[in-house]
């Protein structure tokens, strides 16, 4: 009798212990159906495509040395323009931008003013290159136009999918049930900041030389 109570209570425990794991699997299967991943799934979905931004435009930096080189060859006395060109580069590449930039408002501000300047001493630089017969007819200064035009247009759509993004992600966060999960699960989660959109940023800089 004491056997089969012993049985018994082994039996009772492991039905119990089986119940509690599949009331977890059960919990966990019911707020996975809710939503309760959406959050850190766009999330890291936004986070990837700043990844791609930010490699896109380091891209277009790695070229601007060469590009600089390449005039100053040909027109050593637009100084003033290349010393630009030079300063605007180092101000966009030089301070830490990292995932931590997209819900920083101020430091996102930062960037996105830096590479708009860049953007703008870039197109004094290439401009210059009408006055300069020579310079546009260089095989070095051709491949250089030939990849700087390809790598604006990637910026381009880096930007535009991040922008999609990040409007997932924040409609996640401000929508039921996103909005319950980040009231309760991740309160730590701030909205990520978008790109402005600019006056033709819909399309592709054009780059002339």
């Amino acid at each position: 009798m004491a056997a089969s109570f012993f049985v018994g209570g082994v039996m009772k425990s492991w039905f119990s212990k089986v119940a509690r794991v599949l009331g977890v699997v059960a919990i966990a299967a019911t707020l996975a159906g809710c939503g309760v991943n959406n959050i850190p799934t766009k999330e890291e979905q936004a986070k990837a495509a700043w990844a791609d931004v930010q490699s896109q435009y380091q891209r277009r930096a790695d070229l601007i040395p060469n590009l600089v080189a390449t005039v100053q060859g040909y027109a050593k006395q637009e100084k003033d323009v290349l010393v630009a060109v030079t300063e605007a580069r180092a101000s966009a590449t030089q301070p830490k931008f990292d995932a931590s930039t997209i819900t920083d408002p101020v430091k996102f501000k930062e960037f996105q003013e830096a590479q708009a300047q860049l953007t703008g001493v870039l197109g004094r630089l290439l401009a210059i290159s009408e006055n300069y017969p020579d310079l546009k007819s260089n095989q070095n200064f051709l491949a250089l136009q030939s990849q700087l035009e390809g790598t604006e247009n990637r910026i381009s759509v880096a930007r535009r999918d991040y922008n999609e993004a990040v409007r997932v992600y924040n409609t996640e966060l401000r929508t039921f049930p996103g909005s319950i999960w980040a009231a309760t699960f991740y309160r730590g989660n701030k909205p990520i900041e978008p790109f402005a959109a600019a006056a033709g940023a819909d399309k592709a800089p054009e780059v002339k030389f």
